[in-house]
């Protein structure tokens, strides 16, 4: 895995982000689907808080504020990273997340600020990644216990995946016309 290749798709993923959120209808941004699925406010909400929830993960990795462990990824954690993208099927956010960070409806200035501070923890994250050691690992609520390598690229997945979702979220608007 290369950190410098994850890191400029993590940036390309938060510009495209930031793109996306110009283009979005103000009277759309927090606006349920007729689908009944998660408004593009929720999307942002969800997507912007687990990346910043795994770049704390990350970063305990990078100093070694996790409790030894010989744990290591599961099978779908393992999957995951090694397809580099999310299965095509439909999953649901963990429980455990969930109750931690509940996707809100945000306001569109609300997801500027949370793309910002996301950046932000990426810029000061990422270079910490080379010296960390791969038996520093923290557990993450479905995939098992990822080490901040593993993190990285899991929130350059995460990431990726949610701009389909923002993409889905339109065609539902576009069809319900």
């Amino acid at each position: 895995m290369s950190i410098a290749n994850e890191r400029k798709a993590i940036d390309a993923a938060l510009d495209e982000y930031r793109r996306q959120l110009d283009l979005i209808p103000d009277e759309l941004f927090d606006v349920t689907p007729p689908d009944g699925s998660w408004s593009f406010a929720e999307v942002y909400s969800h997507i912007m808080q687990a990346t910043l929830g795994s770049s704390i993960a990350l970063e305990r990795c990078t100093h070694g504020n996790c409790e030894p462990t010989k744990k290591g990824i599961n099978w779908e954690g393992r999957i995951l990273l090694l397809l580099g993208k999310f299965p095509p099927v439909k999953t649901k956010v963990p429980n455990a997340v969930n109750d931690k960070m509940a996707a809100n409806k945000i306001s569109k200035e609300d997801a500027k600020n949370l793309i910002i501070k996301c950046r932000k923890r990426v810029d000061t994250t990422a270079p910490l990644i080379p010296a960390s050691s791969n038996a520093s690992k923290y557990k993450h609520p479905r995939l098992g216990m990822l080490n901040a390598k593993q993190w990285f690229k899991f929130i350059r997945i995460h990431l990726q995946h949610h701009l389909k979702q923002l993409d889905r979220t339109k065609n539902k608007f576009n069809t319900a016309k």
